[in-house]
């Protein structure tokens, strides 16, 4: 390959790259326009993307910049929050990123890979430490209290468990802060679907001052499981319509529904 081919090459990434970045910007800036004055923000994903992480962190940083005290709440083991309290106010140098990585929530075995584990997610926690060393008030913390394998609990346990942790979380916060839920998009829902037979952690929460949102792609890939040791590379349905989408029903699952261009699939930990 010639120089200039190789130049144009990088600079046809780049800026797909940059156009990505601006997508992704004005679905965060959709989210917030739409989800208003409401101080709990519900965040169901599909797991294992690269695109959800950083479109996560565009959110909590444009709440954070202006001066709104902000907190992410994670899919991610209560035990976890000591090591990610440790390197919150760290400088995010080697040993202590190997330290929080090495934990056994971040380590675990790879049929148990569920996507939630990845580089991304990883570099989203980096990127927010990043904001709070520049003065930003945000804070990021798990919620699940059930240790891998969930199929050895009894139906609707995480989702009970984690509303509980959310809603002592919601109770303290501060009167002008908000709180974020990044969360796998059926514990997101605001009402129990057909195909389980528990609330989800959501509906559990209607009580509060809550907005749900959908995160889906337009076309792409994600790392999801379907039942257990059933994990890998899932596509995404081609999705033609409008983004964003508002649901007003009683019986509504999600207040907004949003679709990014596109899913890749998570840079997943060894």
């Amino acid at each position: 390959m010639s120089r200039w081919m190789r130049f144009g090459c990088t600079l046809l990434i780049s800026l797909l790259l940059a156009n990505r970045a601006l997508a992704d910007e004005s679905i965060a800036a959709q989210i917030r326009e739409h989800a208003g004055a409401h101080r709990l923000l519900v965040l169901g994903e599909m797991h294992g993307t690269r695109e959800t992480p950083q479109l996560v962190q565009q959110i909590v940083e444009s709440y954070a910049r202006q001066g709104i005290p902000t907190q992410l709440a994670l899919e991610l083991p209560t035990s976890e929050n000591d090591a990610l309290r440790t390197y919150r106010h760290s400088k995010g140098d080697t040993a202590v990123r190997s330290a929080l990585r090495g934990t056994k929530y971040w380590t675990v075995e790879s049929h148990l890979h569920d996507g939630r584990r990845s580089h991304d997610m990883l570099d989203m926690i980096e990127a927010l430490r990043v904001s709070l060393e520049s003065g930003n008030d945000i804070q990021v913390y798990g919620i699940d209290h059930v240790p891998l394998p969930a199929e050895s609990a009894p139906p609707g346990t995480r989702d009970a468990a984690m509303a509980n942790e959310l809603r002592e979380w919601y109770n303290a916060l501060p009167a002008n802060a908000r709180l974020l839920v990044l969360i796998g998009n059926v514990h997101g829902m605001r009402s129990q679907p057909s195909m389980i037979t528990y609330p989800p952690m959501a509906s559990l929460l209607v009580d509060l001052d809550q907005y749900n949102v959908r995160i889906e792609a337009r076309t792409g890939e994600f790392w999801g499981c379907r039942g257990y040791r059933r994990c890998g590379s899932q596509p995404i349905p081609p999705f033609l319509g409008a983004s964003p989408r508002t649901d007003e029903g009683s019986d509504r699952s999600y207040d907004l529904w949003v679709w990014l261009p596109r899913f890749t699939v998570a840079r997943l930990l060894d």
